[in-house]
């Protein structure tokens, strides 16, 4: 993971890297078998992250029944912004997210888009491991936009119009 606006090199594994913008919630206290009504009461912060995949790494381990880690744990693999106190948003339903990439818009969401919502997504992963305080969770991304970057794009994450997120692959 990569905290904050550094700058990332594109990983030398792939010629294929796709992004996907998504939220990143942070867990504030010990959780196991998490009930969906308390759920929300486990995130501390919310950020802003890219979740990247090496496409063509994938496939290859798809293939050959290898492992997917691979694909998504290189070095940078993991951009995030600062949090935010989850006391900023008054509505978890309806936080507005979205990612530019050279200037242009490539993906927006809204958390009332999402397929599960925090905490569905909270009360199913705690049902298989516990939660611990500090734990990140990538919520997923919306459905359109995601796609690959190259070398040199400059790519820009933000969370209720306010510019989180500001890199370049180098």
């Amino acid at each position: 993971m990569v905290y904050g606006n550094s700058d990332i090199n594109f990983p030398k594994i792939t010629s294929q890297l796709a992004y996907e913008v998504e939220l990143v919630a942070k867990i504030g206290k010990r959780g196991k078998a998490i009930l969906l009504n308390e759920a929300i009461s486990y995130i501390s912060e919310i950020a802003v992250g890219i979740d990247f995949t090496a496409k063509d790494v994938l496939a290859a381990s798809r293939e050959n029944k290898g492992p997917w880690a691979l694909a998504k744990g290189f070095d940078g693999a993991s951009p995030m912004s600062a949090f935010l106190p989850v006391s900023k948003f008054p509505d978890l339903s309806a936080i507005y997210f979205d990612l530019k990439i050279n200037g242009e818009q490539k993906q927006i969401g809204t958390t009332s888009l999402m397929i599960y919502n925090f905490a569905e997504i909270i009360t199913y992963v705690s049902s298989f491991m516990t939660l611990e305080e500090d734990d990140l969770i990538f919520t997923g991304t919306p459905a359109r936009g995601a796609g690959l970057i190259e070398k040199g794009d400059h790519l820009q994450a933000s969370i209720e119009n306010k510019l989180l997120l500001d890199f370049k692959m180098m």
